[in-house]
């Protein structure tokens, strides 16, 4: 290809992307630049203030966009969380508290026991944010049918989301077939009730091999996401972990995180590793982190001195529960 046919490649090409995003007509891009010919006087903030534009830009490909520091925190962030409370003493008012914050701030789901599901479904009646309980929680080790009742009954007071605990007493003995039939049980009343199931394996007791086997017997019986802990456990989710469920299930089935998640950072190394699902009850302090980050620092106050302190800047965590979910 000589110089003059990569000139008009390049020219045939860019005039697509115009099209694409919206240009009117066949635009001659000689001598111009592409930005200005796009948005006349761009200054390169599409994604502080253009909204269409960087769906546009995201719809053709892109998976990430580079922002200055005036842009807020994507709701994106909010959307990946199932905002969690799975303690024991759990309260109404806390059941109430969640569910308050999951509206404001738009996350993916709340997640609460089985018994305070009609509860959340009656307070997130008219939101996004769906409804998510769990079934055989947290040891895996109720008898399948038990297990498939639970399901039932939770989808029947407004459960969206089933997050089921493996047989892992029949996962370390060798009985796969077993561990593929209990999950397809409460897989398919999820699927027939119209929910979806995501499958806990408690990582932190399995070995390499197990967890390998848990992701393929998870994908056998048709689960929509595999997830790393219960977060009653010896500990949570790994990167390492995620990592090696994300290649195993490949890319049809979402990656749940869960246990141990406590900021922002944690957050990112289990996306960056394949997480498309975080469980957190330290939901809230995760989005403020977020939002802190994306927001320029407010200059000191010269006349409080004691303001710029990270123990005085802090806004108080709005939901940290003692669990490690």
């Amino acid at each position: 290809m000589d110089s003059r046919q990569l000139e008009q490649l390049v020219h045939t090409i860019s005039e697509e992307i115009l099209r694409y995003l919206g240009a009117s007509g066949s635009v001659s891009l000689i001598g111009l630049e592409l930005d200005d010919v796009v948005c006349p006087g761009c200054d390169q903030s599409c994604v502080e203030k253009c909204a269409r534009k960087t769906r546009c830009i995201i719809d053709a490909g892109a998976d990430r966009i580079s922002a200055g520091p005036a842009t807020q925190v994507d709701a994106s962030i909010a959307r990946l969380i199932d905002h969690t409370l799975l303690k024991p003493d759990a309260s109404r008012a806390d059941i109430t508290k969640l569910c308050e914050e999951a509206r404001r701030f738009g996350f993916a789901s709340v997640c609460v026991n089985p018994w305070y599901v009609p509860l959340a479904a009656e307070l997130l009646r008219g939101s996004d944010v769906k409804v998510c309980t769990v079934a055989g929680f947290p040891l895996g080790a109720t008898l399948p049918q038990v297990k498939i009742l639970e399901a039932e009954q939770s989808i029947k007071l407004g459960a969206q989301e089933i997050d089921m605990v493996i047989n892992i007493g029949a996962l370390k003995s060798g009985q796969d077939d077993v561990v593929e039939a209990d999950i397809r049980g409460v897989v398919d009343a999820c699927h027939r009730g119209g929910a979806i199931c995501k499958v806990i394996f408690e990582t932190a007791l399995l070995t390499l091999e197990e967890k390998v086997r848990a992701s393929v017997a998870s994908k056998k019986a048709g689960a929509d996401f595999v997830k790393t802990s219960t977060g009653f456990s010896t500990a949570g989710a790994t990167a390492e972990d995620v990592q090696l469920m994300r290649c195993i299930v490949g890319s049809e089935m979402g990656v749940k995180a869960a246990g141990g998640i406590r900021s922002l950072d944690d957050l990112r190394k289990m996306v960056s590793a394949g997480a498309t699902r975080i469980g957190a009850s330290a939901s809230v302090r995760i989005l403020e982190q977020a939002r802190s980050s994306a927001s320029p620092s407010p200059p000191p106050t010269p006349s409080s001195p004691t303001s710029s302190s990270p123990a005085a800047s802090a806004p108080p965590s709005a939901s940290a529960p003692a669990s490690s979910y």
